[in-house]
């Protein structure tokens, strides 16, 4: 079975942390029914373009979705359901963040149907925290993670690494920290100043200076060494996990297979009418649900894509895991052989340059390569 995966996007978050740039807000009060009946109906119109699919996995992220309530993400799993129908072994994530308050509900959302939690810890220092913006300490962050295995099937938590001024050492004694805590996923990510955060307005008045790229650069193949040695590589560029054990929601994105996006801002990829479609709902929430309440669905846009955007798509996500892009996948999503699809030339520069693997039968970057990745991608896509 082709697998087939929801995204339900909650953009509400109790407070915005200043190195994000996601689609989320801040709101005094949110009308719950209202929000809940919009969802739905939306999964409704959605199933209506793209039927006859067998959901292997649904994603709630945000935004905030621990702040959901559960009646709500029950609601939206038998809708996703009924319309589209489950497969046997689905996987159903929620992104929760590791409050007291959100880790108080985890129970009721393990009934809703939440079989898998990602938990947004990102450091296990309280002046970190403090600094990234967090609302939780470390302490209550090791009491959500322990709660956490105790009530789901799969846990997974993010920490955040390479910021301002960190060294190697703290790094190191914090990974070993986070692997005593982890079961068999894990995601770290390196801080990025992304435009139009607090932190980038903070880098251009001269008040926040990112890490340099070597000591970052350091951190990055120590993290993946270790993470190897503990049994968890990498299979993606900051997704690591023991065998069996990665997300399969979004190893979707990575494969560059089907999904629909429900939600404010939440996009979809899907195949309509033979051909490979972007779809985008509208990014305001307020404008979103008046759509949704008007039309039955919050579509800002609907774009076949042509083969050159598919090949970009393909190649963007596809060597950002440690399976590679299989050679045929290259004839499936652009109807062409890789070799019209690549500069053949500069796959062998690249291979030469020890950038991507030397195997006939994939395109994969190697160990080096994941950590030039921008550069590989711009060579092949030039």
């Amino acid at each position: 079975m082709e697998p087939f995966g929801v995204y339900v996007h909650w953009p509400f978050c109790e407070s915005k942390c200043p190195y994000c740039d996601f689609n989320s807000h801040v709101r005094d009060t949110v009308d719950e029914d209202r929000w809940c009946d919009a969802l739905l109906r939306e999964i409704e119109t959605a199933a209506e373009s793209a039927p006859k699919r067998s959901v292997t996995s649904i994603f709630f992220g945000g935004g905030t979705p621990s702040l959901m309530p559960p009646e709500t993400v029950a609601a939206v799993i038998a809708r996703i359901e009924a319309v589209w129908g489950l497969a046997e072994m689905v996987e159903v994530t929620l992104e929760a963040n590791p409050t007291s308050v959100e880790a108080g509900k985890f129970s009721a959302l393990a009934q809703a149907g939440i079989n898998r939690v990602s938990l947004g810890i990102q450091s296990l220092d309280d002046g970190v925290l403090r600094f990234l913006g967090r609302g939780h300490s470390a302490r209550e962050a090791i009491a959500a993670i322990e709660v956490a295995a105790e009530l789901f099937g799969r846990y997974s938590f993010d920490l955040i690494y390479a910021r301002p001024e960190q060294r190697l050492r703290d790094w190191r004694r914090e990974l070993e920290c986070a692997l005593a805590l982890a079961s068999s996923h894990i995601s770290l990510y390196q801080l990025t100043i992304e435009q139009g955060t607090p932190f980038h307005g903070l880098l251009r008045r001269g008040r926040l200076a990112p890490l340099e790229d070597k000591p970052a650069a350091e951190m990055f193949l120590e993290t993946r060494q270790r993470l190897h040695e503990a049994g968890m590589p990498a299979y993606e560029t900051s997704n690591h996990a023991s065998l069996g054990a990665e997300c399969q929601h979004n190893l979707l994105y990575w494969r560059y297979q089907d999904y629909a996006g429900i939600g404010p801002g939440a996009h979809g990829r899907l195949y309509l009418d033979g051909a490979k479609h972007a779809v985008e709902r509208r990014r305001n929430p307020e404008r979103w649900l008046e759509a949704v309440e008007r039309d039955g669905h919050g579509t800002r846009s609907v774009e076949k894509l042509n083969r050159a955007e598919r090949l970009m798509e393909l190649v963007i996500m596809g060597l950002r895991i440690g399976e590679g892009i299989p050679i045929e996948r290259f004839h499936q999503v652009t109807g062409q052989e890789w070799t019209d699809c690549l500069d053949r030339d500069a796959v062998g520069v690249l291979i030469e340059q020890g950038l991507l693997e030397d195997d006939p039968s994939v395109i994969r970057a190697t160990e080096t390569g994941h950590l030039y990745l921008n550069t590989v991608l711009k060579k092949l896509l030039s």
